[in-house]
């Protein structure tokens, strides 16, 4: 069972499959204060667009590379580009962190044999679509300690689009925490799949139950599946 990764841990050899998919126990939570459903500040639409664009370019070349594309050889030969939603800086939201200090490292379940152990990071309470949400961040205990992620938080999720257009196993975001300050940026534009969502030799965490959204994110990465 190969170990699947982020896009950008994936050239770390002894990473871990981080990223995905459902915890079986939710920890307990220590809420240091509450968060109005609400977004911080506005954001930066036209850099919005420019990131989410780079990163599109980026998703797309990672794909069309053997060297570093999830894909099997069937659907290599036939990748073009990958099927992203229109992009819509309505799904990028600037959040405030509510940290969850001392919570212990715990398995996340995966599907396959490959666990890694994360913590809950902060909590992140907003309003989209009209409805109040809520989010869970996770640090990877293998990640925190590598100087090129140990600020890596990793995001999975999942939503009303989930197993109708996009991936039934949900999506990820990846997130940085802040040099300063307590907010984050969310841009749902740049979610993406898991590599297990291309083939069954990876092994990714699955998306815990705590993660997922009373709403339809259309944004992202879009996946009718096979």
């Amino acid at each position: 069972m190969i170990h699947s990764t982020t896009r950008h841990e994936r050239i770390l050899p002894n990473a871990f499959v981080e990223l995905s998919l459902a915890f079986m126990k939710k920890p307990l939570f220590f809420i240091l204060f509450v968060l109005p459903f609400a977004a911080i500040a506005q954001v930066d639409t036209t850099a919005v667009i420019k990131d989410t664009e780079a990163f599109q370019h980026e998703l797309n070349n990672e794909y069309s590379d053997k060297s570093t594309s999830p894909l099997t050889s069937s659907d290599f030969r036939k990748f073009k580009q990958h099927d992203f939603f229109p992009i819509d800086t309505h799904y990028a939201i600037e959040v405030q962190l509510v940290l969850t200090p001392n919570t212990p490292f715990l398995p996340m379940e995966a599907t396959g044999s490959v666990v890694n152990e994360y913590r809950s990071y902060a909590i992140v309470r907003f309003e989209l679509n009209g409805k109040p949400c809520e989010l869970t961040l996770y640090q990877s205990k293998s990640l925190m300690n590598t100087p090129e992620y140990h600020d890596y938080l990793f995001l999975p999720f999942m939503d009303e689009t989930s197993g109708n257009e996009s991936y039934g196993g949900g999506r990820y975001l990846e997130v940085r925490i802040p040099k300063e300050g307590d907010t984050v940026l969310l841009n749902f534009n740049k979610a993406y799949n898991p590599y297990c969502a291309y083939s069954h030799k990876y092994s990714c965490p699955r998306v815990p139950a705590n993660n997922s959204l009373p709403i339809a994110v259309k944004a992202g990465v879009r996946f009718a599946g096979k």
